[in-house]
């Protein structure tokens, strides 16, 4: 299925919040015109109309309409592009639970991840094992299940698998290795990224890695 609206996304390339729109969208099949917002440079006049409170990024604009927050994209996508594949399951429990796991992700790993590699000596220690941990959590949920959701690829998924390009900039600069710890959780990332809509949707880590080593202003990297 083919969308015919205007659709515009506001994002930056290397954004896991942007990532997440954009893998809603191709699982969707919505066509949209992409607008580079380089968190380095000026903002735009409309990236700061359409969202005038927190001025960031990624905003979904819908036939002339701003959508702003990755999560509440997410949900907007579902809901009106409301044909399969459904990313929150139908079952108001099911989706209470991918609710909770999905902010779960942006309070908990988000800011970890960041530590891991804004600190130094003993505090990033202890941010790495935090971050660690909070994955660990994340494993124990997953379980044995092929996708957080069960058997079909869902909203926790999409919320999550947008990170993996950015573990390897936390490896790299903080010196350890997430597979060692968490094994199931990259198994599930790979299986992941087998999927073409998401494949095509995620930045190279390894460009990530390269723009953000020299970065000072470390949270224009990380909207939502």
């Amino acid at each position: 299925m083919v969308d015919q609206d205007e659709v515009i996304l506001l994002d930056f390339w290397p954004s896991m919040f942007g990532m997440r729109v954009r893998v809603a969208l191709a699982e969707k099949q919505v066509k949209y015109e992409y607008r580079e917002e380089d968190t380095f440079g000026k903002k735009s006049q409309l990236l700061l109309d359409s969202n005038p409170v927190h001025k960031k990024i990624p905003v979904l604009i819908h036939n002339g309409n701003p959508i702003a927050e990755s999560l509440v994209i997410l949900e907007y996508i579902d809901e009106v592009w409301n044909h399969a594949p459904l990313l929150l399951p139908p079952h108001p429990l099911h989706k209470a639970r991918a609710r909770f796991w999905s902010n779960y992700i942006d309070q908990k790993v988000f800011k970890a991840g960041m530590r891991t590699w804004t600190t130094k000596g003993n505090e990033q220690e202890v941010a790495k094992k935090e971050f660690i941990e909070i994955l660990k959590v994340l494993e124990g949920e997953l379980g044995e299940k092929p996708y957080f959701g069960g058997d079909e690829f869902g909203f926790v998924d999409v919320a999550l698998i947008t990170f993996y390009p950015w573990f390897h900039t936390f490896e790299n600069l903080a010196k350890f290795s997430v597979e060692n710890e968490c094994p199931k959780l990259i198994a599930w990332a790979k299986r992941c990224i087998t999927k073409p809509t998401v494949a095509a949707s995620l930045s190279d880590p390894v460009k990530i890695c390269e723009r953000i080593s020299g970065v000072a202003r470390v949270h224009d990297f990380f909207y939502s």
